[in-house]
């Protein structure tokens, strides 16, 4: 994985454009939802950052820019024409340690600014390395059409109402288990309904346990599409053997991982709500199926 994904927090983040022509103000429609101070420097000015500056959103000044300009900022876009004035720039930047993106030149870029789906405080980011921004822009207009914007809305509701959940539910698990109760019932929707759905999910807190067995030579991209949210569910996996990076991938991670246990040990997990996955060979697993028939079995294709 060359480039690693992160967010960052915004606030009091000091950005640098260097140019105001069409790239920089594409940058900028993006920068300019953050709370992030930017200074764009450029002799020329496109109507639309004169706009943002109007608004008060960016400090502008019309000027080249100059070697002092990249003190106390932590992020620099550097979008003019001058190819050389990029690259020397980025050089410059990347001495002093600060992080630097050349639009249009990878080489150069200590970072990249990925596809964004945004939803307020759903955000999706789309990256192919640089390889196929086109395929970015593919995948992210399908994402546009299946996150529909009372997400954005139905968030802000789940942000106001932690805090009154981390004082009625004291443990980790519970409050998991009760944002999965509230999302299951409330779905993507923010209605009338919802807070009635958010305070529904306080009333049943019993959980059953779940088990699920899998033959440690199952491939992973073999699995069945029904079992990813299942995947995600667990608490604790338990297998003979170290998983491989692919199986890894598709499971929660904090779920625990653990040698394989008793079958009494399993046996009390799954009675006070645990849920599981077992990975072993085909004969444990066989045997554990007959032990534990409410165990779901994935296979190839099939769950």
């Amino acid at each position: 994985m060359q480039y690693f994904p992160l967010f960052v927090d915004t606030q009091g983040l000091q950005v640098l454009v260097v140019g105001a022509g069409e790239v920089a103000t594409r940058k900028l429609d993006l920068l300019s939802r953050t709370d992030a101070h930017i200074h764009v420097i450029a002799p020329v000015i496109a109507n639309d950052i004169e706009n943002y500056h109007t608004q008060a959103r960016i400090q502008l000044s019309r000027r080249e820019v100059c070697r002092d300009d990249i003190a106390n900022v932590d992020i620099i876009y550097l979008a003019t024409a001058d190819e050389q004035l990029n690259m020397e720039y980025a050089e410059l930047a990347t001495e002093r340690g600060i992080w630097v993106n050349v639009v249009d030149n990878p080489k150069f870029c200590r970072f990249i600014t990925p596809s964004i789906v945004d939803r307020g405080r759903l955000v999706v980011a789309i990256s192919t390395a640089g390889a196929a921004p086109v395929f970015a822009r593919t995948i992210r207009s399908r994402l546009e059409t299946m996150l529909p914007s009372s997400l954005t809305p139905l968030f802000d509701f789940v942000a106001s109402k932690r805090e009154e959940v981390q004082d009625k539910l004291l443990a980790g698990k519970d409050r998991r288990l009760f944002w999965e109760r509230f999302f299951t019932t409330n779905q993507d929707k923010f209605d009338t309904l919802t807070e009635q759905r958010f305070h529904n999910a306080f009333q049943d807190f019993s959980v059953k346990g779940d088990i699920i067995l899998l033959t440690e030579d199952t491939p992973a991209h073999l699995l069945p599409i029904a079992a990813m949210p299942l995947l995600q569910t667990l608490d604790v996996v338990f297998s003979d053997n170290p998983l491989d990076s692919e199986f890894n991938e598709l499971l929660r991670r904090d779920a625990s991982r653990e040698t394989l246990p008793l079958l009494s040990d399993i046996t009390h997990q799954y009675e006070h709500g645990s849920r599981m996955l077992i990975v072993s060979s085909v004969a444990k697993v066989a045997q554990l199926s007959a032990h534990f028939p409410m165990a779901k079995h994935l296979r190839p294709g099939a769950i």
